[in-house]
């Protein structure tokens, strides 16, 4: 155990406190899983579990609240692996290492795991609370929300009874969320000809980072920069006019978060080493000043390395940059309707090599079926023009707001009456289960809370220790106003 488990409300840190040394990163849930069956167990509930892994835990109303509507407590297990570069931490088998800063906890260079581990805490609070008035209660603990929210593309509804639902995802205090964007994810194939090496070159490795990153649906609109296409853009300017040939180009490490890093290696005839080195230098000196408000610590590394016994030919190489120079990143739309609210954005996710190809992966995200559509063709269009084939996941629903719901208005009311202060309605550009949960169980009323979480998907990822307890205390006061009157 750690400080955490003394934080407030106890009920709550103490589980988050124990997740924290449980791996649980996305398609690596069963440890987790494991975990809250074993509460269940010892709490004498029944559970159930599906193919895909989603896990539903049933509790008995309160004495004399049998009569009550079963509400669904929801919220997914795992959580997004990322680290700084120079961190020694193994995702599969070390515990997250938390640190208080303030009112916030954040982890030592590694994401927290906040999102979703607070909710899920909150859950397991909730199942083995004994002071605590509610109705019956469902808690669905579901897997590989992360990778695409797959465990609720494939959840077995039969599973579930009730018809009203709250997740517990959400990432701002003081807001209740009623909708959520779509997405869905691409994969552009690019080929690659290697060829050996010349004599006389000399090879470098170049590597950009110290950027904020984050989520990339949540941070979109900050404007932060995308470490992989800003490295590109760098070596396009710089290859225009200098005899330079890839070796390797890699950047990002998961589909949902702005990548932070990237690196490559280069190879270039010993004579022309300085010139391209100050050539590149300018580059990225052009772009940090461009980018000195939201990445003030971006850093450009150059140092030699073994020279590699093949390159890509000059041909593949500018392909490379041509494309991920064009590809779109970043905000596309704003809504029209929702102040502030992201419409349509893209995330140029990852960069890796496969075999004889280059893999970009992206992500894109909008709140119109259509304009998602469009931003996917796209990205097909410029593909096909550098010669590179595309794989579209089928992507997953957004949530439409329904702003007469029963629940929201009971929720207000809850907030306003425990926290004192009347709660923002929020639609949020970013993918919820509630989308898919709702599409698969027509009719299913749902609202989405949670405490504060900054920079998700990130290393700088950390949650407002108050607004945990703000939380709790507003999930806790709605289960009771839900069972009034039943």
């Amino acid at each position: 155990m750690t400080f955490v488990a003394d934080l407030e409300p106890k009920a709550l840190w103490r589980h988050f406190d124990k997740i924290l040394t449980i791996p649980r990163g996305s398609k690596n849930e069963d440890a987790i899983r494991q975990f809250i069956i074993e509460q269940a167990e010892a709490l004498g509930l029944e559970y159930q579990m599906d193919s895909t892994g989603n896990l539903v835990v049933s509790k008995p109303a309160t004495q004399g609240k049998d009569p009550c509507p079963t509400t669904i407590l929801q919220g997914h297990m795992d959580m997004v692996n990322e680290k700084n570069s120079d961190v020694d931490h193994d995702f599969s088998q070390d515990a997250i290492q938390p640190q208080r800063d303030g009112d916030h906890l954040k982890a030592s260079g590694t994401t927290l795991g906040a999102d979703n581990g607070v909710g899920v805490a909150a859950m397991l609070a909730v199942m083995e609370a004994t002071n605590l008035v509610h109705g019956p209660l469902e808690l669905l603990f579901t897997v590989d929300e992360e990778t695409g929210l797959t465990g609720a593309k494939q959840l077995d509804a039969e599973m579930l009874a009730g018809r009203r639902l709250v997740n517990l995802d959400s990432e701002e205090e003081g807001a209740l969320c009623v909708g959520c964007a779509g997405g869905a994810d691409s994969t552009l194939t690019l080929p690659i000809v290697s060829v050996d090496t010349p004599t006389d070159m000399v090879a470098l490795e170049v590597r950009l980072s110290g950027l904020h990153g984050g989520h990339s649906g949540i941070d979109i609109h900050l404007q932060r920069g995308n470490a992989a296409q800003l490295l590109a853009r760098a070596f396009y300017g710089v290859f225009l006019a200098t005899p330079v040939q890839l070796a390797s180009l890699t950047g990002g490490s998961a589909h949902n978060a702005i990548p932070r890093e990237a690196a490559a290696v280069v190879v270039i005839p010993n004579a022309d080493k300085d010139g391209f080195v100050s050539a590149l230098e300018s580059e990225i000196e052009a772009i940090k000043e461009e980018y000195q408000t939201s990445e003030p610590e971006m850093t450009l590394e150059i140092s030699g390395v073994d020279t590699p016994a093949q390159i890509w030919d000059e041909t593949s190489g500018r392909q490379v940059l041509r494309l991920l120079t064009g590809l779109p990143h970043g905000v596309v739309t704003m809504s029209n309707d929702i102040p502030d609210l992201v419409e349509t954005s893209t995330n140029l996710a990852t960069i890796k090599k496969a075999n004889d190809a280059l893999e970009i992966g992206l992500s894109s995200r909008s709140s119109v079926a259509s304009a998602l559509t469009a931003l996917r063709q796209k990205i097909r269009a410029i593909a096909a023009l550098a010669g590179a084939t595309v794989e579209e996941e089928p992507g997953y629903p957004g949530w439409k707001p329904d702003l007469d719901s029963e629940l929201l208005r009971v929720v207000k009311a809850v907030h306003e009456r425990v926290l004192g202060t009347e709660p923002r309605i929020e639609a949020v550009h970013a993918g919820l289960e509630c989308g898919l949960i709702g599409e698969m169980i027509p009719g299913m009323d749902m609202i989405s809370i949670g405490p504060h979480i900054d920079f998700p998907h990130s290393p700088n990822e950390r949650v407002k220790i108050s607004s945990v307890e703000h939380f709790y205390n507003l999930l806790a006061a709605t289960l009771e106003e839900l069972a009034t009157g039943c």
